[in-house]
């Protein structure tokens, strides 16, 4: 009998090829550093750092059957993920994501998530056809939502009878789709977590701290947000609530997955009853964990 998963992951899951330098990078850099490739997507992040904290959580997304497809497939698998509901296409290449890091941050990345986008609502079919859920009887629990998503599929996720019983949380996948977000302003029970200049777009404006966005994000008709913003202060806003905590310092050597590991730690820490400060902080000590090069655990 197949165990209930604890969290739907639903968005890209693919290859990172990241390459890494030690040093200054410019436009044009050519350095020396390190290339790797590894599992990658916002929900695949997500669903890896939640399998660390003992959750059990469910991939919904394109993966190809090609070789980089079935490779990636036994990769999750290996890793606790639960992949029996993904739409693996026989026409539909697996995505992939490259990004090029140096000792000042990422420096520039490209995201091939368009099998993804393709396959459109073809990912969400195990949310109707009794696997997970029906139009009668709806996931009721929580469900990781990844930016990469068209704004069409969001809009109809935020729409969806399917959903309406779901507890969303809600991640962009970088600050080039964050407006892809606003087809989830106003519903009743997304949580958004963004940084700084994401939730700016959001908001059509630039906000000096994470309380202010958080703040301003909630007027705009968020149910509840929380906001990074680096090393600086961060905070959480839940109607007439809010919260702050101070990440710790640490010496950064990646960047890449930093927000999703603080998502999924977040959603964790509830998870396993932490009270709503003590959530945030752990959070956020996991994503600095994570940023100097350690597992966040």
């Amino acid at each position: 009998m197949t165990t209930a998963p604890d969290i739907l992951c639903i968005g890209s899951v693919l290859w990172d090829i990241i390459g890494r330098a030690p040093s200054h990078m410019r436009e044009g850099s050519d350095v020396p550093g390190r290339i790797t490739r590894l599992p990658g997507g916002v929900a695949m992040n997500i669903a890896m750092t939640l399998a660390k904290f003992g959750l059990t959580p469910a991939l919904l997304s394109a993966v190809g059957r090609d070789a980089e497809g079935c490779e990636l497939v036994t990769e999750a698998e290996h890793m606790g993920l639960m992949t029996e509901y993904l739409y693996r296409s026989d026409d539909l290449p697996t995505d992939s994501y490259m990004a090029i890091e140096g000792a000042n941050g990422l420096i520039a990345a490209i995201a091939d998530a368009h099998s993804l986008e393709q396959a459109g609502t073809k990912i969400l079919a195990p949310m109707s056809d009794g696997s997970l859920g029906s139009a009668e009887a709806p996931w009721d629990s929580l469900v990781a939502l990844d930016g990469n998503l068209t704004r069409d599929l969001l809009y109809d996720i935020a729409n969806s009878p399917l959903f309406r019983s779901a507890d969303l949380r809600v991640a962009p996948a970088s600050p080039g789709k964050a407006e892809r977000l606003l087809a989830l302003v106003g519903h009743p029970s997304a949580t958004l977590y963004v940084n700084l200049e994401e939730a700016g777009l959001l908001c059509q404006t630039s906000f000096d701290t994470a309380p202010d966005a958080a703040r301003g994000l909630t007027k705009r008709g968020v149910h509840r947000v929380l906001v990074t913003d680096g090393g600086s202060l961060a905070a959480e806003s839940h109607g007439d609530t809010l919260r702050t905590a101070q990440p710790p310092e640490v010496l950064v050597t990646r960047v890449t997955g930093a927000g999703d590991t603080f998502m999924a730690a977040h959603i964790a820490s509830e998870l396993q009853g932490m009270a709503p400060q003590a959530a945030l902080e752990r959070a956020l000590n996991a994503a600095a964990t994570y940023v100097s090069g350690k597992t966040p655990l």
